[in-house]
C-alpha cells in the first residue's frame, strides 16, 4: 500500500462515534505506523455519531475523489419509532410530541412510502453540518439561536418496508438514495406524512456505491489490518516526525 500515492479505506463505523473521531483514529495510526507527523486524510460523506456502517476514508492523492465518492448511491437500512418526534429526529434528544398512532397499519405505511419514491424536497434537520451564513446549523441550535434551512432536492431510488411492529408501532426501512440525503428528514417526513410523527432509533448505512459494510474492516481491527499490509511509501525528510 502507498498511503501517500492514496489509497481508499472503508470502515464500519461504530455506534456511538463521530465520523470526524473515527477518521482522526485511523489516520493517527496511519501516521504512526509511517513515522510521519500528520498522514493526509479525509472522508466521503458523514455519518452521525449514533448511526453505524460504511465510511469511506482517502488517504493522501486519494483525497482528490472525495467529491466523486461522496456523489455515489447509498443505501441505508433504519428503524423509525411512529408516534412521537425529537428535536434531532433521532435519540441524541428526548421526545419533544407524541401523536396518534391508532390509524397507522401496514397497508398505509407501504402506500405512503411510495410517495418519496423519486425526486423529493427536503428540508435538512436543525442539528445538522449544514451552514448558515457560515455557522454550522446545530452549533447555532446549541447556542440557543432559531435555525431555518431552505428545502433541497434529493432523490430517492428505493424505499422499501422490511418490517412493521403494531404493538411496538416500530417500523423498518430499506433506503437507496442520492447525494445530501438526511435519512433523520425522512424519518420526520414520514411520520407527517402518516398523519403521526416519527424518529429513528437505528440506522446503518449498509452501501455506498459498489462498497458493502460486508466488506469494511471494523475499527477494532484496523491495528490489526494495518500491521498485516505491506507498506511502499517513501518518506521524507520534511514527513518524518
Amino acid at each position: 500500500m502507498n498511503f501517500h500515492e492514496g489509497e481508499i479505506i472503508c470502515i464500519d463505523k461504530p455506534y456511538g462515534m463521530s465520523s470526524f473521531g473515527a477518521l482522526a483514529r485511523v489516520r493517527y495510526l496511519i501516521s504512526q505506523r509511517l513515522g510521519v507527523k500528520r498522514m493526509k486524510t479525509g472522508h466521503a460523506g458523514t455519518l452521525d455519531p449514533l448511526a453505524t456502517g460504511v465510511l469511506v476514508l482517502c488517504t493522501g492523492r486519494a483525497t482528490k475523489r472525495i467529491e466523486s465518492l461522496q456523489a455515489d448511491i447509498k443505501e441505508y437500512k433504519a428503524t423509525l419509532q411512529l408516534g412521537a418526534t425529537t428535536a434531532s429526529f433521532d435519540m441524541e434528544h428526548p421526545v419533544d410530541a407524541t401523536y396518534p398512532t391508532e390509524h397507522i397499519t401496514r397497508e398505509l405505511i407501504e402506500e405512503t412510502l411510495k410517495t418519496f419514491i423519486g425526486e423529493i424536497q427536503q428540508v435538512p434537520p436543525a442539528y445538522s453540518a449544514c451552514k448558515v451564513n457560515g455557522d454550522r446549523a446545530y452549533e447555532l441550535m446549541r447556542k440557543g439561536r432559531d435555525v431555518e434551512l431552505k428545502p433541497k432536492t434529493l432523490r430517492i431510488d428505493e424505499i422499501e418496508l422490511t418490517s412493521f411492529s403494531p404493538e411496538l408501532m416500530q417500523m423498518s426501512i430499506r433506503v437507496v438514495c442520492g447525494k445530501g440525503t438526511y435519512i433523520r428528514a425522512l424519518a420526520r417526513d414520514i411520520g407527517q406524512a402518516l398523519g403521526s410523527g416519527a424518529y429513528l432509533t437505528a440506522l446503518r448505512r449498509t452501501r455506498v456505491g459498489n462498497i458493502r459494510v460486508e466488506d469494511c474492516i471494523r475499527l477494532d481491527d484496523f491495528p490489526q489490518w494495518l500491521d498485516n499490509q505491506t507498506i511502499e511509501d517513501i518518506i521524507t525528510e520534511e514527513n518524518k516526525i
